[in-house]
């Protein structure tokens, strides 16, 4: 066991833990700093703007995002992971071809399988383990989208990519992974941060079906189709329910947009291939699905937190956005008995939407 910690020996002791990152499927691990620049500008800005909607805990955890010490006191570095999520094209529909079945449903492909959460934190904390076998015990704490995190700027520090236009991380192998984070008490140097290769490609704007993308590198979320159908728990706003399109639970048209996902690699974990058939569902049959089949099929998957009634509100949506059919009529009408008013103002506006698009056919 070494006991050396000075910067010389943690720097020799990167390529190790690299390594071990990449048995533990880890597709690429980096090194960032505390201090984040400008992040924290940016982040204040974008709350002011209120482009977080109603992400309440985004403005309540405000600059702490930005000051990972203020989060975990005694933190040093920060190691980065990423974990490919994109399933095999043997093992999944091809995304696009169920984006334009608009009988489908088309839920993100990050969500098709198992939560990543509790994976991704595992995983993390079996690397601290193997680390500390070498050099020691050390203080570290493992985050997945669990904390007020920055993942993409302390990934961009730690060179794992770029913040692209869409705002998500971007690299030469596209942007189909999830992000983690282990903050430590050793003090490895950061990798230099790589620079943007997005050039005045601006795809991810221009097919953003509601442009919620306002800017280069700046997302409303108000507008953006992942936070209406995951975040948003009230009404979804009339001008943005025929923008959704099919889409019952996230949105990826910035990311199959983008050419570098063209050099995407698949996911080396199963824990990620399409359950229950998301990647080519109907609609009306999920939509059939009761609360207790709901909540059976979606244990274990990140689906599951944002409840049946939400569920269904967004494919009545998607319902509505379909073609005229009397069996999508006859699905939404056998709904209209529901206890909650929020689905049934959506089943109602579902059946208008099919109403005109019968008359348009006439």
């Amino acid at each position: 066991m070494n006991q050396d910690r000075t910067p010389e020996a943690l720097t020799a002791l990167k390529p190790l833990i690299r390594q071990w990152g990449r048995q533990l499927g880890f597709s690429a691990l980096g090194f960032a700093p505390i201090e984040l620049g400008n992040a924290e500008a940016g982040l204040m800005d974008w709350l002011a703007r209120g482009f977080h909607g109603d992400m309440d805990y985004m403005a309540r955890h405000g600059a702490t995002r930005a000051r990972p010490v203020e989060l975990v006191p005694g933190t040093a570095s920060i190691l980065c992971a990423r974990l490919d999520y994109l399933p095999r094209t043997d093992a999944a529909a091809d995304p696009q071809a169920n984006l334009d079945a608009p009988e489908r449903a088309y839920v993100s492909r990050y969500a098709v399988g198992r939560d990543y959460h509790k994976l991704m934190r595992a995983r993390l904390r079996q690397l601290a383990e193997r680390i500390a076998l070498e050099i020691g015990p050390f203080q570290s704490r493992p985050f997945a989208d669990s904390a007020p995190v920055m993942e993409v700027a302390l990934a961009s520090h730690a060179k794992l990519g770029w913040r692209g236009k869409h705002s998500l991380l971007l690299s030469r192998q596209g942007s189909w992974f999830f992000l983690g984070e282990l903050f430590t008490d050793l003090a490895f140097l950061p990798d230099e941060p790589e620079g943007s290769h997005c050039g005045t490609c601006q795809a991810c704007i221009d097919l953003c079906p509601t442009r919620a993308i306002v800017a280069p590198y700046r997302v409303d979320a108000r507008r953006c189709i992942s936070y209406l159908t995951i975040e948003h728990a009230g009404v979804i706003p009339l001008e943005l329910r025929p923008l959704l399109g099919n889409r019952i639970y996230g949105c990826d048209d910035c990311q199959l947009a983008c050419p570098w996902n063209h050099f995407a690699r698949p996911a080396a974990l199963p824990d990620f291939l399409p359950r229950n058939g998301l990647d080519t569902a109907s609609l009306s049959a999920l939509f059939a699905w009761s609360e207790e089949e709901f909540l059976g099929r979606f244990a274990g998957s990140a689906i599951r937190r944002i409840g049946h009634e939400r569920w269904l509100r967004n494919i009545a949506v998607a319902l509505g956005n379909a073609p005229r059919h009397a069996a999508t009529v006859a699905v939404l009408q056998a709904r209209l008995d529901h206890p909650s008013a929020l689905l049934r103002l959506h089943l109602q506006w579902a059946l208008s939407r099919q109403a005109e698009n019968h008359a348009e056919s006439c």
